[in-house]
């Protein structure tokens, strides 16, 4: 006698080949019934010999699809209906859908071979895929996802594509992008200055001008990129002119991963990481130099080609290390409409290769690293967005806006926690657009109703994203204090609500619960109950108030006021410029002067102390060079940083730094053993704070702690076991993490305590 089971999986199902992978093992356990994509992941319904079911179950669980991610299996008993064969059937809408939507994928090798046989169909075409690689969260347009809701919905499949897409035993079987030269799109290069298109060659031209020395924009998965001959100091040297990218460090591109081990030193972790399904940018210790693409930094930013594209213009004879950045002007969000880029571009790019398949939304490039306490994302975008990070345990929708800064956006669906990509910074127009867009993508994408939807924003009265907040149609709107935030997003991470923790939050600046700017706070408490302010870096000034982030002797002025004996700081060896006597006078007269705990700007005050005068041209330029600065000294004994009645005492630890300086001692060293200082004083607060408050965890997080030198110095320090360390690994631990943490507080009630003009609904000053 025949059973039959119904089964629901939910995770990371649509997109991925998860239906004809049911199909192939349902035919291999001679089971009958049916699987359709739904609202919530892939129904299945079996039936046939028990031992049928129970192996299929089991294969299930053990062996899912590469792309696949599995985040819930329910099997339920059914009722027998006789049918006689297994079939796929169409897409069903009844519910809101909760489905998560799969990020894009890395070209697969079986796709690679045939691009490159040139028997194949597929012989050449930069749009290969199947269900197991390809464009999915650049593409999608709305849920489920099926062809008609994706931007290949215009190009019709001719025969041997429809054959393809139609047969259960075949790779792209409902491989919705799927396409070939005589059905689907294609790339054509258009130079800057003339308007003539080029379609066949295209690439192979292409890769002629890079290896000239040209400056190509060329249209990937989620945007355009910027690209030049890394080996070619003039073009890296033009490109960083117009781009109007001084300094920051530019990300590569390598032919594979051969080339890659010439250029950095990659573990083993490394390696799995740069060839990981997500493809990310890795850094990465530097074994050579590429004039201009770093400066003063010993690490570079190396990805693998992860699209046919990528891997057909080195093949045309591209240079083998091409330097691939977002397109863009400085700071502004990657251009990913044809359009737009054309226009943005036109004095950046010597030529265009633009691919004729539009781009849903706009997705940069994921950035991660192998740390002291292992792989962790720094941007979190290709690759990884919208994944779900965690599920809570609510049904209410959710919307966390999350920062200013790096900002990212988190939407809570029946429970599950989609984090956006990486936006950007909402003080330019072309971000604050993409934040508009990715909301509204968000939104509608999961059909959540505005007049259902909690909005949660930074306590911040100033910041953009909290003016934005009151503009939202939604009944109910909260704030979360920004460090709390970062706090919250670890222990979200491993959806852990009850553990108390000693949370550590170090960054540049947000706003505290008294109005002043914090930026060096440890918390105690969990998501669940809240976490309470037990102490901080002593409050020193900030001349000027954002104005000091971009200059390290501004932001000095109020640090080196609270010291007992300072040398003339104007003269050698400091030689501070004419910015910081003014910075000086702002804090004697008490104008313009806030008051700060932020251990980000006491790292641009020591900075400036060892040299770092100039203005920064990125954020957290002086801190990573300070962090450079000191991995190149020998072992040094670290200054002290005392911890007395709930505040870290930055004075000693600087009056060390300036006694060093005039001294003569080396930079590198006295960089060292500030470094060291600031790892010893705060372990000594964790260990007091832990024994008083009966803890036996903590969580690191804020943009401070990118810093691996400071990681590296605590992991010795805590080597005895006495307390684990948790830190971000699946967000960022920058602002770019905040939007989690702000669900995850929000999802508990865990909001601010005293309401903020918009939860108020007052007419807010900054609008």
């Amino acid at each position: 006698m025949a059973s039959a089971c119904s089964i629901r999986v939910r995770g990371v199902v649509q997109g991925v080949g998860f239906r004809p992978f049911v199909y192939r093992l349902a035919r291999a356990n001679t089971l009958n019934g049916w699987v359709l994509n739904a609202e919530e992941g892939v129904e299945i319904h079996l039936e046939g010999a028990e031992t049928g079911l129970e192996a299929f179950v089991r294969d299930l669980k053990a062996q899912p699809p590469l792309a696949a991610s599995i985040a819930e299996i329910d099997v339920q008993p059914a009722e027998p209906v006789g049918l006689r064969e297994f079939t796929i059937r169409s897409s069903q809408r009844r519910e809101q859908p909760t489905v998560r939507i799969s990020p894009d994928l890395p070209v697969c090798e079986d796709c690679l071979t045939e691009l490159f046989d040139p028997a194949d169909q597929r012989y050449l075409y930069p749009y290969i895929n199947c269900t197991n690689c390809g464009p999915r969260y650049t593409v999608v347009l709305g849920l489920p996802y099926d062809r008609r809701n994706t931007t290949m919905k215009d190009w019709l499949l001719d025969q041997h594509c429809a054959a393809e897409y139609s047969d259960p035993a075949n790779r792209r079987f409902h491989a919705q992008p799927v396409a070939c030269a005589a059905c689907g799109p294609s790339y054509y290069l258009q130079p800057r200055d003339r308007t003539a298109r080029e379609g066949e060659g295209s690439i192979l031209h292409a890769a002629m001008l890079l290896t000239a020395g040209k400056i190509l924009a060329v249209k990937g998965l989620g945007g355009y990129h910027l690209v030049c001959d890394a080996r070619n100091p003039t073009a890296v040297t033009a490109l960083r002119e117009r781009k109007y990218r001084k300094e920051k460090p530019f990300a590569l591109m390598v032919k594979n991963l051969e080339i890659a081990r010439t250029l950095v030193e990659l573990s083993s972790e490394a390696e799995s990481l740069l060839t990981s399904i997500a493809r990310p940018i890795v850094l990465a210790p530097a074994k050579t130099e590429l004039s201009g693409v770093a400066p003063e930094n010993n690490e570079l930013g190396v990805m693998l080609p992860y699209t046919p594209l990528h891997h057909l213009l080195f093949a045309a004879g591209a240079p083998e290390v091409l330097v691939m950045t977002s397109a863009n002007r400085s700071s502004e969000p990657i251009a990913y409409e044809d359009k737009d880029a054309l226009e943005r571009l036109s004095g950046i790019a010597d030529s265009f290769l633009i691919g004729q398949r539009p781009i849903a939304r706009r997705v940069d490039d994921s950035v991660a690293r192998v740390g002291t306490f292992g792989a962790g994302v720094l941007r979190r975008a290709r690759g990884y967005a919208p994944g779900a990070v965690t599920t809570f345990p609510i049904h209410r929708p959710l919307l966390a806006l999350g920062a200013d800064l790096k900002n990212t956006v988190t939407l809570v669906a029946d429970g599950q926690a989609f984090v956006s990509q990486h936006i950007g910074d909402l003080d330019h127009y072309q971000s604050l657009r993409a934040f508009e867009e990715t909301i509204h993508d968000l939104v509608s994408m999961y059909e959540v109703r505005w007049d259902e939807l909690l909005i949660v924003h930074d306590s911040h009265p100033q910041y953009v994203s909290t003016a934005h907040a009151a503009a939202l149609a939604s009944p109910e709107k909260r704030s979360v204090q920004h460090h709390r935030a970062h706090i919250a997003s670890v222990l979200a991470e491993r959806s852990d609500w009850t553990r108390r923790v000693a949370g550590v939050s170090f960054d540049g600046t947000g706003y505290g619960d008294d109005g002043t700017i914090w930026g060096g706070e440890i918390f105690v408490g969990s998501v669940k109950e809240g976490f309470v302010r037990v102490a901080h870096l002593r409050p020193a000034f900030l001349a000027g108030g954002d104005a000091a982030v971009e200059c390290p002797v501004q932001a000095a002025a109020g640090f080196l006021a609270q010291l007992e004996r300072a040398p003339d700081f104007t003269a050698a060896p400091f030689s501070f410029p004419a910015r910081y006597r003014n910075a000086v006078q702002l804090v004697r007269k008490d104008v313009r002067t806030f008051a700060t705990t932020s251990v980000g700007r006491l790292f641009d005050a020591a900075a400036a102390l060892l040299g770092f005068t100039r203005e920064i041209t990125f954020e957290g330029q002086a801190a990573v060079w300070l962090e450079q600065l000191a991995r190149s000294a020998p072992r040094s004994t670290p200054y002290l940083f005392p911890f007395v009645q709930g505040e870290l005492d930055f004075r000693p630890l600087l009056q060390a730094v300036i006694e060093d300086r005039l001294r003569g001692r080396d930079s590198r060293e006295i960089a060292r053993s500030f470094q060291k200082g600031i790892a010893h004083g705060l372990y000594r607060a964790l260990v007091a704070i832990s024994q008083g408050h009966g803890l036996d965890t903590v969580v690191l997080s804020g943009g401070v702690f990118q810093n691996e030198l400071l990681l590296a110095d605590l992991k010795s320090l805590l080597e005895d076991g006495s307390l684990q360390v948790w830190t971000n690994h699946s967000v960022p631990p920058n602002d770019g993490g905040i939007s989690l943490g702000q669900a995850a507080l929000a999802a508990f009630g865990r909001f601010d305590s005293v309401k903020s003009p918009v939860e108020q609904d007052a007419e807010p000053d900054y609008a």
